[in-house]
C-alpha cells in the first residue's frame, strides 16, 4: 500500500502550516506506511542517480572521476519507532563548530578508515552524537549518495530506531537533540522552495515550530519525499 500523499491530506493540516498556540506543529498530513519505505530505498549504497538543485550540490562534481576524489561521509536518517507515529531524530550543532555552527542536521560525519561499510559509519556516529547503541537500529536501505560543495560524498542510510534508548550526546558537537513526526517531513506541502535567481539550483527548507531545518538536511528529505511520490 502506498503512501497517501498530500492532496489526501485532512483539512486541518491543508489550512495550517504554523504551529497552534502550544507550539505544537500540525498533525501529520498524510499517514505513513513502513513497508512502502522500505520498498522505495537503495538496497545498498551507490549514486543511482543524481538529485540536484537544492543549493548543496557541487555542480563541478558532475563525472565519475571527480566523484572519486571526494571525501566519504554517512549521516543517518533514523526513523524512531514510536507508539504514536513514526518520528525522525534530529541534532542541532553546537554554536562554536567551525562548519555549519548551530545547524539542525542528522547524525554523522566522514568514514573512519575501521570503518568496514556506510553503514558502519552512520552506525557509529549516531553513537558517537547521541549515545544510541547499535543494537537500537536497524539499517532498512539508502538513498542515492549525495556530493557537497565542501567536497564530500554523502551516503544517507535510512534506518529504523527502536525505543527504549537513553540519549547521552556529545557536548562537543550537540546542542539539542529533537524529533519531529516523518509523515510532516515527507509531505511536500511542508517543503518550501525557493530557485537561485540566475542559476538551476534553488535552495529548500522544512520550518518545523520555531525550528527551520534547511541545507543538506533539507535536500536529503526533499529528495526522499519527491522519489516516494514518483513510486
Amino acid at each position: 500500500m502506498k503512501i497517501a500523499m498530500p492532496s489526501e491530506s485532512c483539512k486541518s493540516c491543508e489550512s495550517s502550516d504554523s504551529s497552534d498556540s502550544s507550539g505544537t506543529p500540525p498533525c501529520p498530513s498524510f499517514p505513513v506506511d513502513l513497508e512502502y519505505l522500505r520498498a522505495a530505498l537503495l538496497k545498498k549504497p551507490g549514486t543511482e542517480e543524481r538529485i540536484g538543485g537544492h543549493g548543496w550540490d557541487d555542480e563541478n562534481a558532475g563525472s565519475v572521476e571527480n566523484s572519486r576524489k571526494l571525501v566519504p561521509a554517512s549521516i543517518m536518517f533514523p526513523i524512531v519507532l514510536r507508539d504514536e507515529e513514526p518520528r525522525v531524530l534530529f541534532t542541532r550543532r553546537t554554536d562554536h563548530l567551525r562548519d555549519h555552527p548551530g545547524q539542525i542536521c542528522f547524525p554523522g560525519g566522514r568514514a573512519d578508515p575501521g570503518d568496514a561499510s556506510a553503514a558502519d559509519t552512520a552506525i557509529r556516529e549516531v553513537w558517537e552524537e547521541t549515545g544510541i547503541p547499535a543494537d537500537r537500529v536497524e539499517v532498512i536501505g539508502y538513498l542515492p549518495d549525495r556530493w557537497t560543495i565542501t567536497g564530500f560524498r554523502i551516503t544517507p542510510v535510512v534506518a529504523l530506531v527502536r525505543p527504549p534508548f537513553e540519549l547521552k550526546p556529545d557536548a562537543f558537537e550537540v546542542a539539542d537533540i529533537f524529533e519531529a513526526p516523518l509523515a510532516f517531513l515527507l509531505d511536500l506541502a511542508n517543503h518550501h522552495v525557493t530557485p537561485v535567481p540566475g542559476s538551476a539550483r534553488s535552495l529548500v527548507s522544512i520550518p518545523y515550530g520555531e525550528r527551520n531545518i534547511w541545507g543538506a538536511t533539507a535536500g536529503i528529505i526533499h529528495a526522499f519525499s519527491k522519489r516516494l511520490a514518483s513510486k
